[in-house]
């Protein structure tokens, strides 16, 4: 098979998670612990390259994406500690409303600096996206980045190459946008993504479960917190009405009945700092079974959030060539619905996979 060729926006800490990824899971360096499938479609781990990167931290522009992925802000674990160079140079991003006025608040060595570097315009993206020959174009800027999502997934179309929209701006969930890439003839797959085994995949787990079971789940709520830049950038609630539509809906849309909004509540709750990459969950569901008795569970769970990202990322990249190569465009449903917490079209969790793995396997 030939590689798979990767652009990157925001090399931050899942970016991070999935380059020191490629690196632990390369062929017959470590075992396969961790992953949902070695192979796809022929595609391994190893068969994916970094050969296009933009980030808008000074720290991180003009440094190889090995150097890169493991500076400041980046406070995730380091499995892979010694990643090789690349040979690809992260080049100064389009700034846009990547980020927030509030992170100028807070420590360098917690925040962004932005770099003062020139910034690109839509044509240069473009034609970088064409000469590095990328075929997937990863999008890990941070939550409420609305125009600055837009304007990557606008030249991804351009360039036609396939788009994983990792975060709560909802590209492959509107119709517009939708219609956008099928028009184009470009794969795309979305919206934020739904981690490998973090609160929402657990949450909506539970969910499906009260409602297999007969039970009716009455109220819950999902409350978590960080220590990272992507809880710092969502401690401006404004930036958060997507993520909370995203998280919310995700659980919604399979529960045996709607619950009203004010029985439910999910989403980020504080940052915490010195938590670093690490993210907890405090999850309640409240419900009646047999005779209207009522119950409830309450759930811890502590997870890197970063590297529960890229378990989920790797295989989303491969999808995405996969499509490409059999020249599928537009939204691909089956692999949104298993990967993201928003997609265009929600399904149970086990419906999901047996569709994506039927879309894996079709000739």
């Amino acid at each position: 098979m030939n590689s798979i060729r990767i652009a990157v926006v925001g090399i931050g800490n899942c970016a991070s998670s999935l380059v020191q990824g490629l690196e632990h899971y390369r062929e017959g360096a470590n075992d396969q612990v961790g992953l949902m499938h070695f192979d796809m479609g022929g595609y391994k781990p190893s068969d994916i390259k970094v050969v296009a990167a933009w980030d808008v931290d000074r720290r991180k522009v003009g440094k190889d994406v090995a150097e890169a992925i493991f500076a400041k802000p980046n406070c995730t674990a380091v499995f892979a500690p010694n990643v090789g160079n690349t040979g690809t140079i992260v080049k100064m991003g389009k700034k846009l409303d990547g980020v927030a006025d509030h992170m100028a608040d807070f420590k360098d060595d917690r925040t962004f600096l932005v770099s003062d570097a020139a910034e690109p315009t839509r044509e240069e993206v473009i034609a970088e996206l064409k000469a590095s020959g990328a075929d997937v174009l990863m999008n890990y800027l941070p939550v409420g980045s609305q125009e600055a999502t837009e304007f990557y997934a606008e030249c991804a179309i351009e360039a036609g190459v396939a788009f994983v929209n990792n975060i709560p701006v909802f590209i492959a969930s509107n119709p517009v946008w939708a219609k956008k890439f099928e028009d184009a003839g470009v794969a795309i797959i979305g919206d934020d993504i739904k981690a490998q085994l973090g609160a929402t995949i657990v949450h909506r787990v539970l969910t499906d479960l009260f409602a297999k079971r007969g039970v009716k789940l009455d109220r819950t709520y999902q409350l978590n917190t960080g220590g990272n830049t992507d809880f710092l950038n969502m401690s401006n609630h404004r930036r958060l009405e997507s993520k909370k539509i995203s998280k919310t809906e995700a659980v919604q849309s399979v529960a045996a009945e709607r619950m009203d909004d004010d029985n439910v509540h999910i989403g980020p709750s504080d940052y915490v700092p010195w938590q670093n990459d690490n993210k907890v969950c405090f999850l309640r569901m409240e419900g009646q079974l047999f005779g209207g008795v009522p119950m409830n569970i309450e759930l811890r769970l502590s997870v890197e959030d970063s590297p529960n990202s890229a378990g989920v990322a790797i295989d989303m990249i491969r999808c995405a060539k996969i499509a490409k190569d059999r020249g599928i465009a537009g939204v691909i449903d089956p692999a949104s619905a298993y990967f993201c917490k928003h997609p265009r079209t929600q399904m149970t969790d086990d419906l999901a996979q047996i569709e994506v793995e039927r879309f894996i396997k079709a000739a």
